[in-house]
């Protein structure tokens, strides 16, 4: 069963074959950085301090503040999603509220579907009445999740499909 949970040094393992499995791809939603801990780290010292870090948001210059969560299925993370509390212009244009993504090998299965339904309780939670959604031109899977959640298609920008879902 699909669920959100929040990132947690108990998950190291399975999150470090998820990361792996997503090779070069950056894993939207994931919060990662340039000083995120290697996947094969021996231990979980360093990725805990990672952990820490990362709870402060914004993470990155000019990011805003997120809530991070892992996508789980029983025990094993299969993605990753980032609730945005507000947009700045990039998002505004781009990113959206929300960003997610799956790992390769559990896709179309619906776990993307089921976290973005989960997500959207906790925009209203923080106040949006709405929230925008982004995902490129060619990205059937995203186009399919975010529709599939109520997403209504406002317009394109920079190769990006852009969709607002009323979270009232």
């Amino acid at each position: 069963m699909t669920d959100l949970v929040a990132p947690d040094v108990s998950w190291h393992e399975s999150w470090a074959a998820a990361m792996l499995e997503f090779g070069d791809a950056y894993p939207h939603g994931s919060g990662l950085s340039d000083d995120s801990p290697t996947y094969d780290e021996p231990g979980c010292a360093t990725f805990a301090a990672w952990l820490r870090s990362a709870a402060v948001t914004p993470i990155r210059e000019k990011w805003v503040e997120c809530s991070f969560f892992w996508i789980a299925d029983g025990d094993e993370v299969v993605g990753f999603l980032a609730l945005r509390h507000r947009l700045n212009e990039w998002l505004l244009n781009e990113g959206g509220h929300i960003g997610f993504s799956v790992r390769p090998s559990r896709r179309r299965e619906g776990h993307a579907h089921q976290a973005l339904k989960l997500a959207l309780p906790g925009a209203k939670r923080l106040g949006l009445d709405r929230v925008l959604l982004t995902c490129d031109e060619d990205n059937d899977g995203s186009r399919l999740t975010i529709e599939g959640n109520g997403g209504v298609y406002e317009d394109s920008r920079n190769g990006k499909r852009r969709y607002w879902i009323a979270v009232g």
